[in-house]
């Protein structure tokens, strides 16, 4: 027997309440594309929107293979266990493009945070969303703060090439690194170096001590290259180990002090207040894109279009135009 549809009060109530049955729920309802649930969604979100903006927000992101999952498993346990704090990790997995199907197997990744009461892991499809970032992740990141979470961290699926996308919704942005495995010339890539507040060598242990030592002056070598951050703090360089715990102090600590010093200085509110109007922008293409191919004019006459685009007989660009004008 499926459970009770709750009232958007009713939810309101249990996500304030810190109830992680009802979070979950409240996700899977912002994740849904029905109409009626989308609905319920957006009561839910405005009803809850005055008890957020208190979390940090701190994006993780890394080529696949990089530990993601196990640095956020050593450095949640540390959050949890060490400071006490509360947190929540929204987990984007890859979805497959041609079946549409996903792992979701960061609960097994993260054993040890997955049981306890003070962590709270969502792993959601990252489907066709671009930068790797589910479509409703901005809107579980407000249901987590509204649920009391502490801390949020945000792992991208990694590829590498719209990173922009979690960029968009963070306080701080860490990017993980491997030394000695190839991944160099994907750590120097300017845009996604330029974005990062702090990198991170990971798995600095076993022996690839000397390598990470190494890694680390290239990549501080190659940041003295780029223009000041915005934010004006320095870029750190971090060298850890999730198997023994190394540096996982040293991450949080530059990560408080990054959160303090942007406080105080007015970029960390201004930044909020950039990313709420980037989501409002997004969230109008993407109402407008919705509704084009809603259209019943649209549907009929979009295959025709399609097939006259494909073998060469209209242009792109003309056949758009003719759809819009529909």
């Amino acid at each position: 027997m499926p459970p009770k549809r709750l009232s958007a009060a009713e939810y309101a109530t249990g996500i304030l309440a810190g109830s992680r049955t009802v979070l979950g729920r409240a996700i899977t309802l912002v994740e849904s594309t029905l109409p009626a649930d989308q609905a319920l969604a957006q009561a839910v979100l405005q009803a809850v929107l005055p008890h957020t903006g208190r979390s940090l927000r701190v994006g993780i992101t890394g080529v696949p293979g990089v530990g993601k999952s196990t640095f956020i498993e050593a450095l949640g346990r540390f959050l949890v266990e060490t400071k006490g704090l509360k947190l929540a990790v929204l987990a984007v997995d890859p979805s497959s493009q041609r079946g549409g199907g996903s792992i979701l197997g960061d609960k097994t990744r993260m054993p040890w945070l997955a049981a306890q009461p003070a962590a709270f892991i969502r792993p959601s499809p990252a489907g066709n969303s671009l930068g790797g970032v589910a479509r409703a992740t901005r809107e579980a990141l407000l249901l987590c703060e509204a649920a009391g979470h502490d801390v949020i961290f945000v792992e991208t699926v990694g590829v590498g090439q719209s990173e922009t996308t979690v960029h968009g919704m963070v306080d701080f942005f860490l990017l993980l690194l491997l030394a000695g495995a190839g991944d160099e010339l994907q750590g120097l890539k300017r845009g996604i170096m330029e974005m990062a507040d702090a990198l991170c060598i990971t798995k600095a242990d076993h022996g690839n001590e000397q390598a990470a030592r190494r890694a680390r002056l290239d990549y501080q070598s190659a940041l003295h290259l780029f223009p000041p951050a915005p934010s004006g703090q320095v870029q750190p360089v971090l060298l850890t180990s999730a198997v023994d715990g190394t540096g996982l102090a040293q991450v949080w600590e530059v990560i408080e002090t990054y959160a303090a010093a942007t406080r105080q200085s007015g970029y960390f509110a201004q930044r909020r207040q950039e990313q709420q109007l980037q989501w409002l922008h997004q969230s109008i293409a993407q109402a407008l894109e919705t509704r084009f191919y809603a259209d019943a004019a649209v549907r009929e006459r979009l295959p025709t279009v399609r097939a006259a685009v494909a073998a060469g007989r209209l242009t792109p660009f003309a056949a758009a135009g003719e759809l819009l004008r529909l």
